[in-house]
């Protein structure tokens, strides 16, 4: 069964920086799977972030071009989004999972952008 354990969340100022984290495990092969981040604001739907395919071909929602930077270690099959420049829009849980969102949920991590 794949499971996602996200983290690195927390609180911080706008403008601020944080490293997000994501461990999957249950896959018969990680780096056969493209993989996305996922956010979800308060009061609103979830929405993609960034994707990173099995190529290395990387995608970004426009609003975080620039200030958002996704990657992966396949060794470890592990995900990551360092996130600059952050703004109170980026208050939200984040999530990762496939680049078709086709696996269970994790619990996410918080993230809370506010002075």
């Amino acid at each position: 069964q794949v499971q996602f354990v996200e983290s690195g969340g927390g609180l911080v100022h706008p403008g601020g920086s944080l490293r997000l984290s994501c461990a999957a495990s249950g896959f018969p092969s990680f780096s056969a799977y493209g993989m996305s981040w996922y956010r979800q604001a308060p009061g609103k739907q979830r929405e993609w972030i960034s994707s990173i395919r099995v190529d290395g071909t990387i995608y970004y929602r426009e609003e975080v071009k620039g200030r958002f930077t996704i990657s992966r270690d396949n060794t470890k099959n592990s995900l990551a989004l360092q996130m600059d420049a952050l703004n109170p829009d980026g208050t939200a849980v984040y999530y990762c999972n496939t680049e078709f969102s086709d696996q269970k949920w994790g619990q996410g991590t918080q993230v809370t952008v506010s002075s």
